[in-house]
């Protein structure tokens, strides 16, 4: 095999790596968020109790401190960014399990 063609093969096999890796993370993080009860309130495309991912998403897509403010929220639980009702803190989440959570809700579309 011509050495162009390896490294067009080895690039396509690194980016459907990587994407098979993507999903696993978003399926992980997705049973993660259902075993924590997060689904019990939020939904990735509508609002429940809570707002919806995709929104959460859309909301802090320019801020370069995102997913800090997710983790902190997660944790910590927060007020008044969403309307009347609090988001309850899930502080028996690791900041690890957070972080996750966080990222996951940030890629939602």
């Amino acid at each position: 095999m011509p050495m162009k063609f390896k490294h067009v093969a080895l690039a396509a096999m690194a980016v459907l790596a990587a994407s098979g890796a993507s999903a696993m993370d978003a399926a992980a993080a997705k049973a993660l968020a259902s075993k924590s009860a997060c689904l019990a309130c939020h939904a990735a495309d509508k609002k429940l109790v809570g707002p919806a991912y995709k929104d959460v998403a859309a909301k802090y897509a320019d801020q370069a401190d995102a997913k800090d403010q997710l983790i902190q929220s997660i944790r910590q639980g927060s007020k008044g960014k969403w309307g009347q009702m609090a988001m309850p803190p899930q502080a028996q989440l690791s900041a690890g399990d957070a972080q996750k959570l966080a990222l996951w809700v940030l890629k939602i579309k």
